[in-house]
C-alpha cells in the first residue's frame, strides 16, 4: 500500500474518531459506527505499517479488567446472557484507537468537536425544559420527565453533558488561543446541566471543577461562592427542590441507593471472586433485596465500585482500581509538565467527575458515556506521540 494510500486511510481515521466521541452527545447508533469503521481503518494500518502497537499505561490494567470480566461471566448462572453483555468491552479498543489516529494536535481537534457537539445537545436539552416539557422529575401526563437531548435517557444524557462540561471548562482555562467560543458555550453547557435536575452530574462537575480551579489558581475558587448563590437566585423551583434534596436521607432515591449498597455488599460476601456474572444483578435482586429498598428491582446498583465487586467480583475491582490510579497519575503528571495541559485537564477532570458521580450511579457501564470518558482520557496522551 502507498504511503499516500495510508496517510489518506490516516486522515480518515482522524475524522472518524472525532465524529465518533463528538457524536456521543447525539446518537449512541452514530457514534458506534463511526468507531466500528475507524477501529477497522486502525487494524489495516497495523498490518500494512507492521508499526508497533501504543496506548497509555493505563490500556494494561483495562485490559486485565476485561479478562476477569470474562472469567466472571464463564461462572455466571447464564453464561450466554453475561458473555452477550460482556461485548461492552470492545468499547475499550477507543484507547488504542484514538491513541493511533488523534496525535499530536489532532487531538486538540478532537475536543473542539466533542465540545461543539455537546454544546448544541445542551442547547436543545434547554428548549426542551423551556418549551417541550421536560421540566419534572419522572413522566406525568403534563411532562415528559426530565431533558434527554439527543439521547435516549436522562440520565445517559446528564451524565456525557458533565464530561463535556468539565472538558470545556478545562480548555477555557488552560488553552490560551482560540478561547472566545468555549466562553460561549460555558454557560449553555452549565445551564443544561443545572435543568438536567440530575444530582450525581452536579456532584461530579462541582469536585471536577474545584480540582481544576485550584491547580490552576486557587484564587478562582473565590469565584465558585458568587457562582452558587447567582445560580440558586436564578434557578426554576424544580431545581432548587432537587438541590434541597442532597444529603437528605428521607429522599427515595437516596434510600435506594443507600438499600443498595447493603445490598452489594452481601453479593460480594457470597461471591468474592467472580461476582454474581455481568447482566445478572437484576436477576438475583429479589433474593438480595433489602427492607428498605424502594424500587421491587434495579437492573445496577448506582455506584461504579460496588456495581463491579457484586457483579464481576474483587479481582475485577481491584483491575479497576488499578486502571484509575495509572490514569491519576499520569494525567497528573502531563498536567503539571505539559504538553497538551488543556487537554491533560480535560482528561483530569473526566476522572474525577466520573469517580464522584460515580458514588451514585453506574455510568461506567453507559456505552455513550464510557465512549466519551475513555476518549477524553487517551487524548492527552495522544497529543504527545509524534504525528504518524
Amino acid at each position: 500500500m502507498t504511503s499516500t494510500r495510508l496517510a489518506g486511510m490516516t486522515d480518515a481515521g482522524f475524522v472518524l474518531v472525532a465524529v465518533s466521541l463528538g457524536a456521543t452527545s447525539w446518537s449512541i447508533f452514530g457514534s458506534q459506527v463511526a468507531f466500528d469503521v475507524a477501529a477497522v481503518l486502525w487494524v489495516i494500518e497495523l498490518v500494512r505499517r507492521r508499526g508497533p502497537f501504543s496506548a497509555p499505561p493505563f490500556f494494561l490494567p483495562l485490559l486485565v479488567y476485561a479478562g476477569l470480566t470474562l472469567v466472571s461471566a464463564a461462572f455466571s448462572p447464564d453464561r450466554v446472557a453475561s458473555l452477550i453483555d460482556s461485548r461492552q468491552l470492545l468499547l475499550f479498543l477507543i484507547v488504542p484507537v484514538v491513541s493511533h489516529f488523534a496525535r499530536g494536535p489532532r487531538a486538540t481537534r478532537v475536543l473542539d468537536v466533542i465540545i461543539a457537539l455537546g454544546s448544541a445537545g445542551a442547547l436543545y436539552g434547554i428548549l426542551q425544559y423551556a418549551a417541550l416539557g421536560y421540566d419534572s422529575l419522572s413522566p406525568t401526563p403534563e411532562s415528559h420527565g426530565r431533558p434527554v437531548g439527543f439521547l435516549g435517557h436522562w440520565m445517559t444524557f446528564s451524565g456525557v453533558l458533565m464530561l463535556v462540561t468539565c472538558a470545556a471548562i478545562a480548555r477555557l482555562l488552560y488553552f490560551q488561543k482560540e478561547w472566545l467560543w468555549p466562553a460561549i458555550a460555558v454557560p449553555a453547557l452549565v445551564a443544561a446541566l443545572v435543568l438536567s435536575l440530575t444530582r450525581n452530574a452536579w456532584l461530579g462537575t462541582i469536585a471536577a471543577v474545584l480540582v481544576l480551579f485550584a491547580v490552576r489558581n486557587w484564587r478562582l475558587l473565590l469565584v465558585v461562592p458568587i457562582a452558587a448563590l447567582i445560580l440558586v437566585l436564578i434557578s426554576p423551583g424544580a431545581v432548587m427542590k432537587r438541590i434541597n434534596s442532597v444529603g437528605d436521607t428521607t429522599d427515595p432515591a437516596t434510600r435506594d441507593r443507600i438499600a443498595m449498597l447493603r445490598m452489594g455488599a452481601h453479593m460480594v460476601k457470597d461471591h468474592p471472586l467472580t461476582g454474581v456474572g455481568p447482566e445478572m444483578i437484576e436477576r438475583v435482586y429479589a433474593q438480595y433485596r433489602d427492607p428498605m429498598a424502594v424500587n421491587p428491582t434495579n437492573p445496577h446498583l448506582h455506584n461504579v465500585p460496588v456495581q463491579i465487586a457484586a457483579e464481576r467480583g474483587l479481582p475485577a475491582l481491584a483491575a479497576w482500581l488499578w486502571f484509575v490510579i495509572v490514569a491519576i497519575r499520569d494525567l497528573w503528571r502531563q498536567l503539571k509538565t505539559g504538553p497538551a495541559k488543556a487537554l491533560s485537564a480535560a482528561g483530569l477532570a473526566a476522572m474525577i467527575s466520573m469517580l464522584v458521580a460515580g458514588q451514585f450511579e453506574y455510568n461506567f457501564g453507559d456505552s455513550e458515556f464510557l465512549m466519551l470518558f475513555l476518549g477524553l482520557i487517551t487524548l492527552p496522551w495522544a497529543a504527545k506521540q509524534p504525528v504518524a
